[in-house]
């Protein structure tokens, strides 16, 4: 008598995809002891979309479970990832290489100026220039010309902080931790995610409050 075989289904939350027919091995990863049910399974469709444009799709790990089985009714299905799911369908495109490093270098000004903007008018707001003026009449006994070694210290000081604060420089990393803007964009997308399904779930039970 041959043991039972089980098969171990790892969805991701979230999967962006570009072609119409959705296959499982593009939203999950698939572990089964016997090769050819993990081929088999992988190959199957799970979703054939047909709108033509860019859109989430809010599906359930049970629909590929049933599907599965009812290829393999003997099969122990293990589901290790998650219960409800997106797929991110995205029209394909050609990449538009110019338009990108348009948008890339808008925000970049954007950031840059804005934050220079919110250094100065803290620096305005805590009269930064007269507190180096006092310490420095008070070390030194002259008077200051605003340009001395603490307005200097503070300049550079100020760059290595954002920097260390960021942990990334260009495209170098002082560690390996991820910095607090990955740290901030993942819970973000985590949130966005979290709606999406909560949402859908609300509407189909008629709870909807938007």
């Amino acid at each position: 008598m041959s043991s039972q075989k089980t098969l171990y289904l790892n969805v991701s939350q979230i999967t962006e995809v570009r072609n119409k027919d959705v296959f499982l091995k593009d939203i999950a990863k698939i572990y089964c002891d016997d090769r050819n049910i993990e081929n088999r399974v992988n190959a199957m469709k799970v979703k054939a979309i047909r709108l033509d444009k860019n859109r989430r799709y809010m599906e359930n790990v049970l629909d590929i479970i049933q599907d599965i089985q009812k290829q393999f009714p003997d099969l122990q299905i293990n589901n290790i990832g998650e219960v409800d799911y997106i797929i991110d369908y995205h029209v394909p495109h050609k990449p538009r290489r110019t338009w990108e490093w348009i948008k890339t270098i808008f925000v970049c000004l954007i950031c840059f100026f804005g934050a220079a903007f919110a250094i100065m008018t803290f620096n305005n707001d805590v009269n930064v220039t007269d507190v180096f003026s006092e310490i420095y009449l008070l070390v030194t006994g002259k008077e200051s010309n605003g340009f001395t070694v603490l307005e200097v210290s503070y300049s550079v000081g100020l760059a290595l902080g954002i920097i260390g604060f960021f942990n990334h420089f260009a495209k170098y990393k002082i560690n390996t931790d991820p910095t607090p803007l990955e740290v901030e964009m993942r819970l973000y997308e985590d949130n966005v995610s979290k709606t999406l399904i909560q949402n859908a779930g609300r509407k189909e039970s008629d709870i909807d409050v938007t």
